[in-house]
């Protein structure tokens, strides 16, 4: 027992002096860094670590104490490990015990420590380093594929409807990264269905669904995570249609027929509010024809700007500056022009076109009181620093450039300039008007009336008064000898320059514009000539009833109703209607859109109504054509030209207008019928043909008594008159009729050529070009031409009487007289028998056609005037020149269906011949002269 207790004494010395010893040789402890981060990519094993695993120890190269034998990690259950992988160096590797799965863990974070070897073989007495933090991060693999959330996807929706959602189908996916493990896309993987899909999922009808067409869709879907990896499987979604009740307006068509000429026409008939029985407190319909598209924002009357202002009851003296290009009018013919649409005539200005308007065009004088007045589409000016656009400018010639008016766009603001002549005791005055409106840039058309009753200054734009929000004065301009320039779409510059050039161009669109010196138009007259033609309207307001409010804008483009019940607004809406009062309006189409509001009691809105688009098109017009007929060869003594009064050209004019119309009625194969058509003509122009009127003993004129009580005008050069403003056929007739031809000294003429035509709607239809000869017989020759014996051109208007008369076809008449005495002989005893037949013919038209002229004429107008006539028989000739007697006998035909052909063409010609056969045949008898032919024209000879 004490040898036991002898000998564990002694081991216990011999051992705490070895640990001396060994103390003195491991002196140091291992050195690493204080933190490593790591990246692993999943189901890898090896550490990517940064810095690297290296541990030092100063001891080195003392074997063992400076050699590191191990890494040890502290951690909650960190499966890594660390190994040495050379005790000299220190350096070490970081592994994964096991399989490192990122949807498991993303992170891990442990702490790591470096031993040496300590100070024998044994290991006994090592040290330790101090502690590092490991922060080791798991990089993901696209391992997984997307899964949907559901195996089945359901959704129900209602017929007719477009969504924005069906449903949403939604996948997912195992992977930890943001970028394998979001869904970056869906795809419907059937084909040929009426359905999309978003990136979210969503899925929404392309086209609305109709539940008798088909009632089930069955779609499959499939999904992409963002590294574009599919899903395994896809899943089937299916879409039920059902048929019940939807909100919204029913028994509507999407397109109405219009056609001109009817008046106000139902646009929704049988149109009704589904509401689906919601207990809705009141509904809004809005219904709005858009017309922005059609002329100057909708259907106007086309007329010259002249007949325009006369139609609406303007005073006189305006002045147009851009008529339509012409002969007379050629300052416009350089200006870029857009017809538009019936004639609308509109220039277009793109910032390199002006026009100088000449001197006899520019109004003189401006007085205290002037108008100016243009239809005008701008839009927002070009560039940074936006130029002055001038519509309307006068500035001086030469020399100087001072601006004494004009009119000008800047920045969306519109600028009336006027500077006033000096006057003595002048001082500052008003000189700019400015106006700062939204219409000026907004691209549209807009009608702008500026009137002048100085230093007061008012703008209408689209009949709505607008006062300038500044104005500023300047001095007056003195006077001088400089003549002015008037110019439009851009200003002159005559001097301060090299060149006189034009500057400020405009760039838009002008239609009418116009100055009127002396006078201010009315708000009557502004609402007149810009109002609209067409519009919606409501048929039968009694039938509203009380429970119905609605309200038009002033261009009757825009109605709003409202109502409290279903009922009311049903029958109001069925009342709305459109209304085009052109005889002849723009064809094409009016779009209609229909926005309706249902407000339920204590909410907002609780049922959502669609919005409806709809169209009105406005069928082509039967086109006119407007034909004039009468006399196409008057002959004249030159007495009677040189007469204080001269010659009335047209006394037996007629102006005609006829369409040709499909007939239902006439058989199953709908032939078309001519009919008679009544419509206003807005000029007519007599020109001359050939050498020009010499003003020194020739003129054309018409008496100012002659257009009193129309709305006609006249003027006339020496190229023609014209006649012009919007006025009846009738009326245009009548003075036509009137216009007279004055000769002082015929001597040295034998003929004069006129042509007459006119037009409706500014040329947009026009008539056949009328041609008149003047045949001029002077005093020296024997032969005296007759004027109103002639016969009716082929455009006459055609009056039946009960007639039936042979005739002798105009076409087998020739020109030479025969030279043998007995041809001679027997033309005359031929010709004196046809004579006899024509007095019993003209006898018999006179009393058969009498009761039917008296009954059926209405215009005195239209009656013949007989009071001029001359009959002159030449007996030295027969029937018009070479045939016998026994030649015209042979010709004349035999057969009925011959005879009852001419029957209906002597027909139309009996009316005009019966009311002057009766005193043209005394006369012929009293004086002994029926021996000859009548003269007149045969080429007027309908048969």
């Amino acid at each position: 027992m004490k040898m036991c207790v002898i000998t564990a004494m002694l081991f216990l010395v011999i051992s705490g002096q070895c640990g001396i010893l060994a103390g003195k040789v491991n002196k140091h402890k291992p050195w690493i860094e204080t933190s490593y981060h790591g990246v692993i990519t999943e189901n890898m094993d090896t550490v990517m670590l940064d810095p690297p695993l290296v541990a030092l120890d100063k001891d080195a190269p003392v074997p063992y104490a400076g050699e590191i034998c191990a890494f040890k990690i502290h951690g909650q259950e960190a499966p890594f490990e660390a190994e040495v992988l050379n005790r000299t160096s220190g350096v070490g590797v970081l592994r994964a015990r096991g399989p490192i799965d990122c949807e498991q863990q993303k992170e891990y974070t442990f702490i790591i420590q470096a031993y040496d070897c300590g100070a024998s073989p044994t290991g006994a007495n090592w040290k330790k380093s101090h502690k590092a933090v490991v922060h080791i991060q798991v990089d993901d693999v696209n391992e997984f594929s997307p899964v949907f959330r559901e195996p089945l996807y359901r959704a129900t929706v209602t017929e007719g409807k477009i969504y924005d959602s069906i449903l949403q189908v939604e996948a997912w996916d195992q992977d930890c990264s943001p970028q394998y493990s979001q869904i970056c896309n869906y795809e419907i993987v059937t084909q040929d269905t009426p359905f999309a899909i978003d990136r979210n999922g969503n899925i929404r009808n392309t086209e609305r669904l109709s539940y008798d067409k088909q009632q089930h869709y069955k779609i499959m879907v499939t999904a992409y995570d963002c590294g574009q990896k599919r899903a395994m499987e896809s899943v089937p979604v299916h879409i039920d249609v059902k048929p019940v009740c939807k909100p919204g307006w029913q028994g509507w068509n999407k397109r109405m027929d219009y056609e001109p000429g009817t008046g106000s026409k139902q646009l929704f008939p049988k149109m009704h509010l589904e509401t689906c029985d919601g207990p809705l407190s009141s509904v809004r319909a809005m219904v709005e024809l858009q017309t922005s598209h059609i002329g100057k924002g909708c259907d106007r009357e086309t007329y010259s700007e002249k007949s325009l202002q006369k139609l609406c009851g303007a005073a006189s003296g305006s002045t147009d500056l851009l008529p339509a290009p012409s002969v007379s009018t050629n300052w416009t013919a350089s200006l870029l022009t857009d017809s538009g649409r019936d004639s609308d005539l509109i220039f277009r200005f793109d910032g390199r076109q002006a026009a100088n308007i000449p001197e006899w065009v520019v109004p003189q004088n401006l007085t205290d009181q002037f108008t100016i007045a243009t239809w005008m589409k701008h839009g927002p000016s070009p560039g940074l620093r936006a130029e002055k656009e001038t519509l309307l400018c006068n500035s001086d010639k030469t020399e100087m450039n001072r601006h004494h008016y004009s009119l000008y766009v800047h920045n969306c603001r519109l600028v009336f300039l006027l500077r006033r002549d000096f006057i003595q005791l002048d001082s500052f005055r008003p000189a700019e008007f400015h106006w700062r409106l939204e219409q000026i840039c907004d691209k549209e058309w807009h009608y702008y009336v500026i009137n002048v009753e100085f230093p007061s200054v008012t703008l209408f734009v689209d009949g709505v008064t607008y006062e300038p929000y500044l104005v500023t004065d300047d001095w007056p301009i003195h006077p001088s000898e400089i003549d002015v320039q008037l110019t439009v779409g851009a200003c002159w510059q005559g001097g301060e320059v090299t060149t006189p050039r034009f500057t400020q161009y405009f760039r838009g669109s002008l239609s009418g514009l116009t100055i009127r010196p002396g006078k201010i138009a009315t708000q009557k007259v502004i609402s007149c000539l810009q109002a609209c033609k067409e519009g919606l309207d409501i048929s039968s307001l009694e039938s509203l009833g009380k429970g119905i409010k609605f309200h038009f804008n002033p261009a009757q483009s825009v109605l709003v109703m409202e109502a409290d019940d279903l009922e009311s607004i049903n029958t109001a809406m069925t009342k709305v209607s459109y209304i085009n009062s052109r005889q002849f309006p723009t064809p094409g189409l009016r779009k209609l859109h229909i926005t309706t509001t249902v407000q339920c009691f204590g909410e907002d809105t609780c049922i959502s109504i669609p919005d409806i688009k709809a169209m009105v098109m406005v069928l082509p017009p039967s086109e006119p054509r407007i034909t004039i007929a009468g006399v196409e060869r008057l002959v004249w003594p030159a007495a009677q030209l040189r007469a204080p009064f001269g010659v009335a050209l047209f006394k037996d004019i007629h102006i005609i207008s006829t369409v040709t119309k499909t007939d239902a009625t006439l058989s199953s194969a709908r032939r078309p019928g001519v009919l008679e058509l009544m419509h206003n003509l807005d000029y007519c122009d007599v020109l001359v043909i050939g050498e020009e009127l010499d003003p020194e003993w020739e003129s054309l004129e018409i008496h100012h008594s002659s257009l009193l009580g129309k709305h006609l005008d006249a003027t006339n050069s020496t190229s023609g008159i014209s006649i012009y403003g919007v006025d009846s056929m009738v009326h245009y007739e009548q003075a036509i009729r009137q216009v007279r031809y004055h000769n002082w000294k015929p001597g040295g003429l034998s003929e004069r050529r006129f042509r007459l035509s006119c037009s409706e709607l500014n040329g947009r239809y026009t008539s056949n070009e009328f041609n008149l000869e003047i045949g001029i017989v002077h005093s020296s020759e024997a032969v005296e031409h007759v004027n109103h014996m002639a016969v009716q051109s082929q455009y006459m208007r055609p009056v039946h009487h009960p007639l039936v008369v042979h005739t002798v076809n105009s076409d087998h008449i020739s020109g030479t007289p025969p030279a043998a005495t007995v041809v001679i002989v027997m033309c005359i005893a031929a010709l004196v028998v046809i004579v006899v037949l024509g007095i019993y013919r003209i006898h018999t038209t006179h009393q058969d056609g009498s009761k039917e002229d008296e009954e059926g004429r209405k215009d005195p107008e239209m009656d013949w005037d007989d009071s001029n006539l001359n009959i002159t028989v030449n007996p030295m000739e027969s029937i018009n020149g070479t045939q016998t007697a026994e030649e015209v006998m042979e010709e004349e035909p035999d057969e009925e269906e011959d005879e009852d052909e001419e029957d209906d063409e002597l027909a139309d010609l009996s009316s005009a011949e019966s009311e002057d056969s009766d005193e043209e045949e005394e006369t012929n008898i009293q004086k002994g002269k029926v021996k000859g032919k009548l003269e007149w024209d045969p080429s007027t000879l309908p048969y």
